[in-house]
């Protein structure tokens, strides 16, 4: 059905129907309405998705009083520490992909919210060990942690096949993030 027919209906933002009417970027060739109505549903789906990991994350980091890279600091140490695996400052700085300095700070404002402790690394004189504190790890597991078991649950409940499907779709959406003008090119 046309976007512009449809009664009390506000138009998708992702409709190319709507935000690309005369198929400059988007092609529908051999598509119906039906196929395009039913594409539209699965890009609102994915921004209803994204709306929802985002408040999510922000809920998480305001139980937390953290921000977002500190948030992933934490969750790093934490995986870390579950797997029996040190973590030092220099892990910390090559998984976040940020300097040494910046991750003084990050460690700095953590300690001080007592979110993690510093200690002498067990094997290397030179380097310090970083760990999550115990009132921080049982506060990750109750935000964080529920949140990820309902999203593994929904996961779960889609057969083999069906999640195979969805991994190629989202590893295909993963690689639409080439912004150049031969993209564009559907010749």
């Amino acid at each position: 059905m046309d976007p512009d027919t449809r009664p009390d209906a506000e138009p998708s933002m992702m409709d190319p129907r709507v935000m690309d009417p005369h198929q400059e970027i988007v092609r529908r060739a051999g598509m119906d309405d039906a196929d395009v109505d039913q594409v539209v549903g699965v890009l609102e789906a994915l921004r209803r998705w994204r709306e929802t990991e985002r408040r999510m994350s922000e809920a998480s980091r305001r139980y937390m009083k953290l921000g977002d890279t500190d948030m992933r600091a934490l969750r790093f140490v934490i995986a870390m520490q579950n797997h029996g695996r040190v973590v030092t400052p220099g892990a910390i700085a090559e998984h976040l992909g940020i300097t040494t300095a910046s991750t003084t700070k990050l460690i700095d404002r953590l300690a001080a919210g007592n979110h993690v402790r510093r200690f002498p690394h067990p094997s290397d004189r030179r380097s310090l060990a970083i760990e999550v504190t115990e009132e921080t790890r049982r506060a990750a597991r109750e935000s964080v942690g529920r949140s990820h078991a309902r999203r593994f649950d929904a996961a779960a409940r889609l057969s083999a096949e069906e999640r195979e499907i969805v991994t190629r779709f989202l590893d295909d959406l993963a690689g639409t993030d080439h912004d150049t003008d031969h993209d564009t090119d559907h010749g």
